[in-house]
Formats: C-alpha cells, sequence, structure tokens
C-alpha cells in the first residue's frame, strides 16, 4: 500500500471519529463556543470543510487558487476566520453535508495525482502525501476543539504519527515565520507513541535533542496544550526555541494556550 493510500485511510477514520460526534448533535450542540476564540462547534466543522475545497482549489483549479491567494494576502491576519465564520453561520444540516463532500472530493483528487507532482499551499508547495498529512494534522487538532468543547473523550492512538511526522519536517518553518534562520544541524527527536513504540527522527549523535510522549508533541505542535503542560525535555538552546515556537500548520503564528491552572 502507498504511504498516500495509509494516511487517507487514517484521515477518513480521523474523520469518521468527529463525525460521529456530530450526527445527534442538536442545534444548541453546534453553536457551543470551542477553546478557540470566536469558534463555535459549526466553525470548526465549516473551517475544516472550507480548508479541503481550498486544497482541492490547489490541485485541480489555477484560477480559482490564484483568487484564493490574492484573497488571502488581502487580508492575512483574518482571512481563515473570515472564512470559516461565514461558513459557520449556515444550518448544521448543510455544513455536514458540505463536510462531508469536500472532505470525499479531496480524497478522491489526492488519490490520483501523478508521481512528484507538487500541490501550490499557503506555505511551501507538497506532494499528495504531505498535503494528505496536513489535512489529517488539521483535522485531529480542530476534532480535539470540537471534543474538549462538547466535554467528549478523543480516541487517542497512533494515527497521530502523522502530525508528530510533520511537526518534526516544520521545523525550519517554524524558524522562519519568527524571523529567525533556522539551526545548521539536525536534531535528535525520540517521541513514546500511544501504543508505547518509540519513534524518532534524525541523527543518534546529534548534539540536541527532544524526547517525550508523542502525544504532548503533537498537541504542542497543534497549538493546542502551552509546552509547560507537556512532558517534553529540549536538551540544546535551538531545540528549546524550536519547543517555543513550534507549529505544524500554514499561516502566521498563532497565539498558543496558556499554562493550565494548578
Amino acid at each position: 500500500m502507498r504511504l498516500l493510500d495509509v494516511v487517507l485511510d487514517d484521515l477518513a477514520s480521523e474523520s469518521d471519529r468527529l463525525e460521529s460526534l456530530l450526527l445527534d448533535l442538536p442545534e444548541s450542540g453546534w453553536r457551543t463556543p470551542t477553546p478557540a476564540p470566536g469558534w463555535d462547534v459549526a466553525t470548526q466543522i465549516a473551517h475544516l470543510a472550507w480548508t479541503d475545497e481550498a486544497a482541492r482549489a490547489a490541485a485541480t483549479d489555477v484560477e480559482r487558487w490564484a483568487a484564493l491567494v490574492a484573497e488571502a494576502m488581502s487580508d492575512p491576519q483574518t482571512y481563515v476566520d473570515r472564512a470559516s465564520l461565514a461558513g459557520g453561520a449556515a444550518p448544521p444540516v448543510e455544513i455536514l453535508a458540505r463536510w462531508r463532500t469536500s472532505r470525499r472530493e479531496l480524497a478522491e483528487t489526492l488519490s490520483t495525482q501523478p508521481e512528484g507532482h507538487r500541490i501550490p499551499w499557503y506555505g511551501p508547495p507538497m506532494s499528495a502525501t504531505s498535503m494528505a498529512t496536513a489535512r489529517f494534522m488539521e483535522t485531529w487538532a480542530h476534532s480535539l476543539d470540537v471534543h474538549q468543547a462538547l466535554g467528549a473523550d478523543p480516541e487517542v492512538t497512533d494515527r497521530i504519527r502523522h502530525v508528530a511526522h510533520l511537526g518534526v519536517r516544520t521545523r525550519d518553518f517554524a524558524f522562519s515565520m519568527h524571523r529567525t534562520p533556522p539551526p545548521g544541524e539536525e536534531f535528535r527527536i525520540d517521541l513514546t507513541a500511544p501504543s508505547g513504540d518509540l519513534w524518532s527522527w534524525g541523527p543518534r549523535d546529534a548534539a540536541q535533542t527532544v524526547s517525550g510522549a508523542a502525544y504532548d508533541f503533537c498537541l504542542l505542535v497543534t497549538q493546542r496544550i502551552h509546552r509547560g503542560d507537556t512532558s517534553l525535555v529540549a536538551v540544546g538552546r535551538d531545540a528549546n526555541l524550536w519547543l517555543n515556537i513550534a507549529q505544524a500548520f500554514a499561516g502566521p503564528p498563532g497565539e498558543g494556550r496558556e499554562v493550565r491552572d494548578g
């Protein structure tokens, strides 16, 4: 099986898990505030649908993609919020139908991309596998917000390896977003998976290292937790700085989360 197919299968599983929370949710549940300021559950799902649609446009529609980029450049600070809030104002049944369609069509589009083709994006261009990984990351992160809003426990599985991998691969991007030259050396990253397996990246003899729970690392690179509330340990100046600025998503750095009380 191609890696792309593995990622798409895991993305489908993660999406199905999130949808299971929404099937019998009343209108009031859709309007429940989430940890993202100003975003309710409806906004979160509308955002996923909108981003799926944008990714498909990037892969298939040059003119539509150019228009989306121009719109983003005209208002980079509030562009995402405006699109998501507008979509979230629709009736829940329409939002859910839109998301079902968008994720199905994007999966079909990505599965048929030519080998080696790079899809343009708001950050660096990506292969179909990388785009699918990015969609997994965002679906997983926004699903956490919905779970928290609805008081539901998230399903913690080794599927988060896709998020961890993207978090590692976007190290230099995170530095560049903070106008800081990326480190010239690789780090060693050792993360303990939910299953207990050890996931590792980088040379064994690297001078700078990061270690801890993979789940905490994934929460951190999606800015769903404050570093001070994680088990992560960094050795080295640059590795320490990275954990303060890490982001696996394109666009401006987010505000992150405050340290938990107590």
